[in-house]
């Protein structure tokens, strides 16, 4: 029971709580934080901004199923992390942010990184944001934070304390609570629900981010019950690769309202259906729609379900394999395959170059390679085109929609499963947002492809002011030379020539002691 400073008393208990790293900077305001970290046995993963700090836990919290947790200071500090607290706010990324605040903003001004409002500031971009005033509240916000984590939709969270708490004795945190754990499906619902699917003809699942837990199982369930399928992009890998009536992700493609109106049966799953699923108002037809959530929220939105069920998308699936389900014989896998051949030709036509590359890559791809992808016309087609082997491999910034995501992301994707392997893809103009995380990636020895889509050019701007007949404006850039400012980060550059010089970079990054930046350009798909 010895007292100790708080600060340290915080990595202690994050220790005891299962947390091996830490991502941040210190500085004056939060130093306390770092008093006796190693020596607690946490890792600390040193970013050259807050901004890369974030989006490598939220890399991290995607690879490995457990929070990314952020330190930063006071004012500017947690201004440059709230774009990644943005970012996992809108994709479900469990990051818990700690930083500090001023003892007292109200009755004094001019103080160093002083903020009129720093916890409502950051509350904008996360679930909730508190302040502990006591050693105690800290403790309790952290446990609440870690139970949310496990039992709701995991969504950052933020707490502050001011610099003098974190400065005075504490006595430790005490044990953990017992482990949270959503709420199972009610019987009924799963009675309901197992009927619906073995009454159905055409049945139809749409799978997102929030079934991949339940991946295996969810295939099953396709397989008992002849459903079709489609995935959002975060739900990309579920069904793996090669099941027959399985349409992937496109999702986004207009043709697939036509798709979605053939089935007598829509059960989406995990996923909120939002503008960023679809692209576009409506969902497709007029089928009896069920939806299957953790979040009360996306159950009670525009897109009303005859039947809403609250409650954990891998225990529905687990459920609904105790129970008799009907294989129907209403979808034709050679439609399928049509379709998705169809729409896979039109997203080459729409942005020429990526389809053929990604082709490349996937075919040399280890099965087990994770993705993550920024902002980019490249990325827009891969996230479509690409088939996943699995869940969890492909992690895009939807939603928020962030610039500069990739490169970050990938690094702490990379730190989360040593020995597997991590590549990151970024667009010219994107990967200057957070170009200087190379440092990090360098120091830490990662063998880490980056994939750099070089076509000078906010592209994807570009076309949609044509689109709208606006003279294009402000969307052409002067980029440095990539391969040189790599390699004075002291990492390795490559600018292959044909597909198979690309493939071969690949696998060599891949082997590396250290990042490998790949420059490509449309010129490379001939």
């Amino acid at each position: 029971m010895t007292a100790r400073p708080l600060g340290e008393q915080i990595g202690r208990m994050l220790r005891e709580r299962g947390v091996s790293t830490v991502f941040g900077i210190p500085g004056v305001h939060n130093q306390e934080l770092y008093r006796g970290l190693g020596e607690a046995g946490i890792a600390h993963i040193l970013a050259r901004h807050e901004q890369g700090a974030g989006f490598m836990a939220d890399g991290y919290a995607r690879a490995s199923g457990r929070p990314g947790i952020v330190y930063v200071i006071t004012g500017p500090g947690l201004c440059n992390a709230m774009t990644p607290m943005g970012q996992a706010y809108s994709d479900s990324v469990p990051m818990l942010v700690i930083s500090s605040c001023l003892d007292d903003a109200a009755a004094e001004r001019g103080q160093l990184h002083q903020m009129r409002d720093q916890r409502g500031a950051a509350e904008c971009v996360c679930d909730w944001s508190h302040e502990a005033r006591s050693a105690e509240a800290a403790y309790r916000l952290i446990d609440r934070a870690m139970a949310e984590f496990q039992a709701r939709r995991p969504r950052p969270k933020h707490i502050q304390v001011p610099v003098g708490v974190l400065e005075a004795p504490a006595p430790p945190a005490g044990a953990a609570p017992p482990a949270a754990r959503p709420a199972p499906p009610d019987a009924a619902d799963a009675d309901a629900l197992a009927a619906a699917l073995s009454g159905a003809a055409r049945p139809l699942l749409i799978l997102g981010g929030g079934a991949a837990a339940g991946a295996e199982a969810w295939r099953e369930v396709a397989r008992r019950c002849g459903a079709a399928s489609f995935a959002t992009r975060a739900g990309g890998g579920i069904m793996g690769r090669g099941a027959a009536l399985d349409y992937g992700c496109f999702l986004p493609r207009p043709g697939s309202a036509d798709a979605i109106a053939a089935a007598d049966l829509v059960v989406a799953v995990g996923t909120e259906l939002s503008g960023n699923d679809l692209w576009r108002d409506e969902l497709g037809g007029d089928a009896p729609l069920w939806r299957i959530d953790i979040d009360p929220e996306s159950l009670s939105d525009a897109r009303r379900a005859v039947r809403a069920i609250q409650c954990d998308a891998a225990g529905m699936a687990r459920a609904l394999l105790e129970r008799d389900l009907d294989a129907a014989q209403g979808w034709s896998a050679d439609a399928v395959a049509a379709a998705r051949a169809r729409w896979r030709a039109e997203a080459d036509a729409g942005r020429p170059g990526p389809t053929a590359i990604c082709g490349a890559l996937a075919a040399a791809a280890p099965e087990d390679l994770m993705v993550f992808s920024d902002m980019t016309q490249f990325a827009y087609v891969a996230c479509e085109v690409w088939d996943m082997p699995g869940p969890g491999l492909w992690h895009h910034p939807t939603g928020f929609g962030t610039l500069g995501y990739a490169l970050p992301a990938a690094i702490g994707g990379a730190l989360a499963r040593p020995g597997l392997p991590t590549m990151a893809i970024a667009g010219d103009y994107g990967f200057q947002y957070t170009v200087q995380e190379l440092g990090t990636a360098v120091e830490l020895g990662l063998p880490l492809p980056i994939l750099l889509w070089d076509n000078t050019a906010l592209k994807e701007i570009r076309d949609s002011m044509e689109r709208a007949q606006i003279a294009p404006f402000a969307v052409d850039l002067r980029n440095p030379d990539f391969c040189a400012l790599a390699r004075a980060y002291g990492a390795r550059a490559a600018e292959p020539g044909s597909l198979e010089e690309l493939t071969a970079a690949m696998r060599d990054a891949l082997d590396a002691d250290g990042p490998t930046l790949i420059r490509i350009t449309p010129a490379l798909a001939g």
